[in-house]
């Protein structure tokens, strides 16, 4: 039955159209079965750190939102994946973002755009909200460590250390290689890993919720501004860790032993880290991969489809007016 499910999933992507407005991709398809994810706004999707849009051809290439963005076209969305600079601050990757969310509204005559960002796109789109809330509808931060991980702290130690050299060297090359998958000039995107990094250190995210906290909690764990200056606030999260043996993101257990003790966090991410506005749900048996769908879909036996959540949150955003 689960070969027959992945060999109609794989039918179902020839009729998905990509058109390209330079580094923002629009999903398109030819089968619109639904209204029912038609939002007022368009769907702009932002990775996390080490993302993409899709490495290898559109036809047979992995999508880091794997099925959820034509999904979501199928049933209505006007719906746009996003292509930052894999490693780099918030800053950097916040900036590029703003000028394709410029460009979308400049192509769709849309004034506003609901932003959807998971891992380090979490705070990579509440700095768009942060410097042009004019632009922005909506904000839904995906297990965004929106106060920070300590596995961004651990692997900034070795910052003047005898490592700090290979270390980064490699890193900024894996930066270089996702871009080059994805048939485009390395050289098109700054590369660095250690401002990467430090952007998602406890320390480095107090530094930006200072500076840009529209939509943050002001108690550990609590709960954000659902609106928050005219911009509607979202967030859910994971707090799996090893949810299918055959899934090579299972790694994720080792460092999730890094924060809490090993709890309430989907391995990368704490579930009060990936607080902001408004929690959907903080406790899906979801890892950090999980969370977009990785690998190829494979999740745990009983947990819910993360294509199904993401079209149920749009459906939201439609009830919402936005």
């Amino acid at each position: 039955m689960k070969y027959k499910l992945l060999f109609a999933s794989l039918l179902t992507v020839s009729t998905i159209h990509m058109a390209v407005a330079s580094e923002a991709t629009q999903v398109t398809t030819t089968k619109v079965s639904s209204s029912y994810a038609k939002t007022k706004y368009p769907i702009v999707f932002n990775h996390g750190m080490a993302g993409f849009i899709t490495l290898g051809t559109n036809q047979f290439g992995l999508d880091y939102f794997y099925q959820i963005l034509p999904d979501l076209a199928r049933n209505g969305a006007n719906v746009w994946a996003t292509r930052v600079s894999p490693l780099n601050s918030t800053e950097v990757r916040g900036e590029q973002l703003l000028q394709q969310v410029l460009e979308i509204r400049a192509i769709t005559g849309a004034p506003k755009v609901n932003l959807v960002g998971h891992s380090h796109g979490g705070p990579t789109i509440r700095y768009v909200a942060g410097v042009r809330p004019d632009v922005v509808a909506s904000l839904t931060s995906v297990a965004g460590p929106n106060k920070g991980s300590p596995v961004a702290d651990l692997i900034i130690k070795a910052e003047s250390t005898a490592v700090e050299a290979p270390l980064v060297g490699a890193v900024n090359f894996l930066s270089k290689a996702i871009v080059w998958a994805q048939g485009l000039d390395p050289k098109s995107y700054p590369h660095d890993a250690l401002a990467g990094g430090n952007s998602l250190t406890l320390a480095g995210s107090a530094l930006f919720n200072s500076k840009f906290p529209l939509g943050m909690p002001t108690t550990a764990c609590g709960e954000g501004k659902a609106l928050d200056q005219g911009i509607y606030n979202y967030s859910f999260t994971g707090v799996g860790t090893i949810t299918n043996l055959l899934d090579p993101d299972s790694a994720l257990k080792v460092t999730s032993l890094l924060i809490d003790g090993g709890k309430n966090n989907d391995g990368l991410v704490s579930k009060c880290s990936a607080k902001f506005g408004k929690t959907i749900r903080d406790d899906y048996n979801w890892n950090h991969l999980d969370e977009v769908n990785q690998f190829l879909g494979l999740k745990a036996l009983f947990a819910p489809d993360p294509v199904d959540v993401y079209r149920q949150h749009a459906n939201r955003l439609k009830l919402q007016g936005l």
